[in-house]
This record gives C-alpha cells, sequence and structure tokens, in this order.
C-alpha cells in the first residue's frame, strides 16, 4: 500500500509538476491513458523494463509518456516506427529511472539516421567511415541526439554485449546537465565522492589500456567514454558488472541508483 502511495505521488510530481521544455499540450495524469500493448512491446524488447516490478512497470511506461510527449523524435530518409520510439523513448528513462523529476531539459530532439553515419552525417552505403551510432549533437545542433537506427536496434537485441548505444548517448547528456561534458557526472554524484571517483576511473582506464579488462576498450580512451561505456555495462549487465567491479558497481550504483 505505502509504495503504491509513493507511485501515485511520483506520478503526481511527473505530470502536474514539472513544464515541459518545448511547447506542448500537457495531458492531466487523471486523463492519461498509456497505449495497453506498450507493456507486451516493453516486456519483449527491454530486460530493464521486464525484471521490475508491476509497480516499477507502470511508473516505467508513464514516464516514457511523458518523454514522448514532450521531445520530437524525428527520423532521416525513412519511415519512424511505433517500436523506433519506445526504443528512444526506454533508453532515456532507464538511466534516470530511479530520478522522480528528471526530464532531460537539455535535449530537445532526437535525429534517427538508418545506418551508421560519419563524422559529417553522412551514411550512405558508399560512404566511408561509417561507424557512429549515435552521438550528442552541437552548433546547430545543439541539443540535439543523433542515433544510428540500426545501432539503436542492436543496443535491445543483442543481450550479452554490455552495450548499448543509446544509452550511452543519454548518459553523456546526464553528464552535460552541469553545462559541460567532462566524465565528472556532478548531477548525479555527491561531491565529496568525485576524488574517490576519479581515483577509480583512472585505475579501470589503466586496465582497460593494458588490455587486462572486460570493459570496452572505448572506455578507456577518456574520462568522458569511460563513464558513458562503464554506465552501459551498469545497465545492461548489472550482475557481472557486480561481480567483476564490485568497487565500480557501488560508485554507479550511487550515481544511478539514488
Amino acid at each position: 500500500m505505502l509504495y503504491t502511495i509513493v507511485i501515485a505521488i511520483l506520478l503526481t510530481v511527473l505530470f502536474v509538476g514539472l513544464k515541459p521544455k518545448k511547447k506542448a499540450t500537457i495531458i492531466p495524469l487523471e486523463n492519461v491513458k498509456v497505449p495497453m500493448h506498450w507493456h507486451a512491446l516493453l516486456v519483449q524488447h527491454i530486460l530493464f523494463y521486464k525484471k521490475l516490478t508491476n509497480e516499477e512497470q507502470q511508473l516505467f511506461r508513464f514516464k516514457m509518456f511523458r518523454f514522448l510527449q514532450t521531445k520530437n523524435i524525428e527520423a532521416i530518409h525513412f519511415e519512424l516506427e511505433e517500436l523506433d520510439r519506445l526504443l528512444i523513448a526506454a533508453s532515456a528513462i532507464i538511466t534516470v529511472f530511479r530520478f522522480p523529476t528528471w526530464n532531460y531539459s537539455n535535449l530537445t530532439t532526437v535525429l534517427i539516421y538508418p545506418d551508421y553515419f560519419d563524422k559529417d552525417l553522412q551514411f550512405n552505403s558508399k560512404t566511408k567511415g561509417r561507424n557512429i551510432g549515435g552521438l550528442m549533437g552541437a552548433g546547430r545542433f545543439e541539443n540535439q541526439m543523433i542515433l544510428s537506427r540500426k545501432a539503436l536496434h542492436h543496443g535491445f537485441s543483442n543481450k550479452t554485449d554490455k552495450g548499448n548505444t543509446a544509452i550511452h548517448e543519454f548518459i553523456h547528456l546526464l553528464d552535460k546537465a552541469d553545462g559541460v561534458i567532462d566524465g565528472i557526472p556532478k548531477a548525479l554524484l555527491d561531491k565529496q565522492y568525485t576524488i574517490p571517483y576519479l581515483q577509480l576511473v583512472h585505475k579501470k582506464m589503466e586496465e582497460i589500456n593494458r588490455d587486462t579488462s572486460d570493459i570496452r576498450n572505448y572506455g578507456g580512451t577518456s574520462e568522458i567514454e569511460f563513464l558513458a561505456v562503464a554506465g552501459e555495462y551498469f545497465f545492461e549487465r548489472p550482475k557481472l558488472l557486480k561481480r567483476k567491479h564490485p568497487e565500480l558497481y557501488k560508485m554507479l550504483e550511487a550515481c544511478f541508483v539514488k
């Protein structure tokens, strides 16, 4: 009963207390009708969702609804399908599920390309160097995220690779909440843990670069990428991360599971 009351309070905060960051008609909580078929799709495709309790699943769906209501999702040169939208929304909510009022104020639009793209956002099959699955926009793409549809779907279809491109990019977005992407999640981590966090990060990066770690190599390139890569691991394979990297698991738990 107490948990149900807490869920009701959180939902009220989500739908009534938060002002949207783009012009949109916000539907009052009592009038919200999340499509019933979402549940089956999420159980089929989102392992994180499948492991939640019934009450948590309800809250997850409402948060997805809120995200889709206040953010633009635009497909580039292909027709957007419902599952595309749901996977993007789920990626956004997975990273902040334990934060009751987070609404990604630094994001307005998610652009989806049909395939991997290069640094100039070219995705033609004849283009060389098409190896980018997602990135945070800058300049004229400020407050926008760009994702590859192929990478988006791969992140949820492969249950063992410890990676998820969309989650990776949403973690960068969280990192940017304090105005700069620097690999130090100030919005998530209490100040007193910053130095221990960085010491642990550098230790783990050294292990990656010595090829003595199962954390993806890209995490060894910078503190920025380490946070996103380790975060992917945390959400995709939490039990494995806890067993192989207990200190890192505890630190990320402090960030993402307040």
